[in-house]
């Protein structure tokens, strides 16, 4: 946008400059061509006076010597025709073809327009000038007159026009430039808020101060707007924190009270006291995930901190065992991540001893800042995996499969927490490959 208004801005300024200096250029040359008419005519006058003096004295003396040395003066040729036409003094080189000139002096006129002089042209004019007395024609002056000095002053005050011209654009662009910045200074304050925001810097607000009144007022009111929402948001994550730390105890509380009455029951009342407890340990693991995710989006209990992803899958390898799925790993002991994409990491492999069945396979691998957890399990349709992610989303195919659906929301939150790109892509030929990129 700041490219488009500088240039918008420079298009008027230029046809500005344009519609002052042009007319201004064509206005000297005008002028300076009526300047080397009046002086020209006036030397041809002089000459018709002397023509139409010596053709009644018949003494030609005088006339060829003024005609001589003002052509070796000025560098222009003379000619004097009788009214027939023909030819009877002529003095330097004349090149132009003066018929029409000569016609126009025969008929009584005077040369009265001459071609614009301009730095390009013409080199030479031609000025017709009848002598005689009255309307007694006695012969014709025609006078070939030089423009370089005239096309001179032309070019120099042209070259003027266009360095001012040019000196002008360059200060009206400079100050274009400057005026789209500070008209456009709070939208990029805005767009610079909005991304962070974006990202998850829910502080991040906008500074006032610079443009136009109206933008400064919009950024106020953004801020203001920010304010309330983070403060929502917060408020709302506190609730959720504050509500499964509380609920924690009674539940655990429920759950030992539940397990006394265990050796009072009969027969009869054993399945029951079984689903009780499936569904409070479903409670409770619930509330352990809501509580986890309220943590990862405040952002606390998350260590800047390396750790080692081969000592992390070592923890691992007995959990899979025991399920009868192969955990595949080529991680060099070396090789260390983030502890929050670890805890990705960790939900993934979660997740995928659940699914896979006894004999499967789950691989793990991390390459050039990559980290995939492969399974060989049912996987995903391309539109559960865009729903995956999501809260509390369950795979109707999967419902029976102990969980809270929390575990893919709390490994996208730590992924945007980290920077990182969380994603969920098909294996093949069948299964989920889990898939983070991390930040370089």
């Amino acid at each position: 946008m700041n490219a488009r208004l500088v240039v918008t801005f420079t298009t008027l300024i230029v046809f500005l400059v344009a519609a002052l200096a042009v007319p201004l250029g064509l206005a000297y040359a005008s002028h300076r061509t009526n300047r080397l008419l009046l002086d020209r005519r006036a030397d041809a006058t002089r000459f018709a006076e002397l023509a139409d003096q010596a053709a009644r004295d018949d003494d030609h003396t005088g006339l060829i010597a003024e005609i001589n040395r003002y052509a070796e003066l000025y560098g222009a040729a003379v000619r004097v025709r009788d009214r027939d036409g023909s030819l009877r003094l002529s003095a330097g080189s004349f090149e132009s073809d003066d018929r029409d000139a000569l016609r126009l002096a025969l008929s009584g006129r005077t040369t009265e327009d001459l071609p614009t002089i301009s730095p390009f042209g013409p080199d030479t004019v031609l000025l017709a000038e009848p002598a005689g007395r009255d309307a007694q024609i006695s012969g014709v002056v025609l006078l070939q007159a030089p423009t370089d000095r005239a096309r001179l002053d032309v070019s120099l005050v042209w070259g003027a026009l266009a360095l001012g011209a040019v000196v002008a654009l360059a200060y009206s662009v400079l100050a274009a430039r400057r005026l789209a910045r500070w008209i456009l200074r709070p939208v990029t304050e805005l767009d610079r808020t909005t991304q962070a925001i974006a990202q998850g810097r829910l502080d991040a607000r906008a500074h006032p101060g610079v443009g136009p009144s109206e933008l400064r007022r919009l950024e106020e009111r953004f801020n203001a707007m920010a304010d309330a929402v983070a403060g929502a948001m917060e408020r709302q994550r506190a609730f959720v924190a504050d509500a499964s730390h509380e609920l924690r105890t009674p539940l655990t509380v429920l759950g030992l009270r539940l397990e006394n009455l265990e050796p009072h029951l009969h027969g009869e009342g054993t399945a029951e006291f079984e689903e009780a407890m499936a569904e409070l340990d479903r409670l409770a693991l619930l509330v352990e995930d809501l509580l986890t995710l309220a943590k990862v989006e405040a952002g606390a209990g998350l260590e800047a901190k390396e750790v080692s992803l081969a000592r992390r899958l070592a923890t691992w390898r007995e959990v899979y065992a025991a399920a009868g799925v192969r955990l595949l790993t080529d991680i060099s002991e070396i090789s260390t991540i983030p502890e929050a994409a670890a805890r990705i990491a960790d939900i993934a492999l979660d997740n995928a001893q659940k699914f896979v069945p006894q004999g499967g396979t789950v691989t793990v691998t991390l390459e050039d800042g990559v980290l995939r957890v492969t399974d060989d399990g049912p996987g995903l349709s391309e539109e559960e995996r865009a729903e995956a992610l999501g809260r509390f989303w369950r795979s109707g195919a999967h419902a029976n499969v102990p969980g809270s659906g929390l575990g893919l929301a709390i490994a996208a939150e730590l992924a945007r927490s980290c920077g990182a790109t969380l994603s969920l892509l098909p294996a093949s030929p069948h299964g989920l490959v889990v898939e983070l990129r991390l930040p370089p």
